[in-house]
């Protein structure tokens, strides 16, 4: 089979990119147009892998897209590419709706076009909005509810998929996941951003209180959830991964800086998050039924994983966190 990875230098698409190529016989095909977020040395040494090939190429351009995967006669296409951080998307939305509402648009536009088998949407939890303590986890048939730009614009992607699926038939999934981690994630997210940090020393933000509860889910088991989703999820269905790991901000900071031996007096509480959802949890059922699926990393072990492998690549952290995130950084949290 020919697959075709939108956004596969980014954290989750490489990181599917290499489950591929290790479990699979799939020939591989990364579009990705290399945006801040994403990081090639995500993919060193692959390139004179035969089953492996790359474009930079922006989504929004339907025919070149379309072209391509006429010419490479591709069989499946897994949707990655997106802009993801909330914080980005409460100063601009637009975008977000240019990436993750037109691209996708964009691309069933162009796949329609071809003899495309499966077109797999990868979504977020975050669609569903904002759980309090005592509420039941979020299920396939709960109501959308976003309260972000940024969840917006993936509610309206998965809208639109769901749309091409029921009035032309196209080959459509969606999957939607709870907060990943895991090797070569971009610092801006909650933990590679703490241990950016305390590897160096420096001050942690924590929003609020801290006490934001979030489900997470390492990211190997969830691009292991994306490819069965790939091979045997049923066209139209929507399926939820989560990691069966809920905790709140401040305890997986503290975790995080037990594991990298630093002192909690490097925790600082700034100003929260405008509309900041208070809790997020899957329930990942549906996925286990049909699917045969369950995560297989707990959440300990897991960050174990991570810090060791931030440890162990501190040029991919520095070059990730060069002039243009120290800028940014600094317009946000200070020094």
């Amino acid at each position: 089979m020919k697959v075709l990875v939108t956004g596969g230098c980014g954290f989750i698409g490489s990181n599917f990119i290499h489950l591929l190529l290790a479990e699979t016989d799939y020939k591989i095909f990364n579009l990705d147009c290399l945006t801040y977020a994403a990081h090639p040395g995500n993919l060193a040494g692959l390139e004179n892998n035969p089953r492996y090939a790359f474009l930079k190429a922006d989504i929004c351009n339907t025919e070149l897209v379309h072209e391509y995967l006429q010419q490479q006669q591709i069989d499946a296409i897994v949707h990655f590419a997106a802009e993801s951080h909330v914080d980005r998307s409460i100063e601009n939305a637009s975008d977000f709706v240019r990436t993750n509402v037109l691209g996708t648009q964009s691309l069933i536009d162009a796949a329609r076009k071809t003899k495309l088998k499966r077109f797999v949407h990868v979504s977020t939890d975050e669609v569903y909005g904002s759980l309090q303590h005592n509420d039941a986890a979020f299920s396939e048939t709960t109501p959308l509810h976003p309260n972000s730009p940024y969840s917006a614009s993936k509610a309206a992607s998965d809208m639109l998929v769901l749309a091409a699926h029921h009035t032309s038939d196209f080959p459509a999934l969606i999957t939607r996941c709870s907060n990943n981690y895991g090797p070569r994630q971009f610092p801006e997210k909650l933990i590679p951003l703490v241990l950016h940090r305390a590897l160096e020393r420096q001050s942690i933000p924590v929003y609020g209180n801290g006490t934001n509860i979030r489900d997470w889910i390492y990211v190997e088991d969830h691009c292991k959830g994306i490819l069965d989703v790939l091979n045997s999820g049923k066209l139209g269905e929507v399926y939820n991964f989560g990691g069966a790991a809920e905790h709140n901000n401040l305890d997986v900071v503290k975790t995080l800086l037990k594991l990298t031996n630093r002192s909690e007096d490097l925790i600082t509480f700034v100003t929260d998050r405008p509309g900041h959802d208070f809790r997020y949890a899957i329930n990942f059922s549906k996925a286990t039924l049909e699917l045969g699926w369950k995560p297989a990393t707990h959440f300990e072990s897991g960050l174990q994983k991570t810090v060791d492998w931030y440890f162990e690549h501190q040029e991919w952290v520095k070059h990730a966190t060069g002039e243009h995130y120290q800028h940014y950084y600094q317009q946000h949290y200070g020094k």
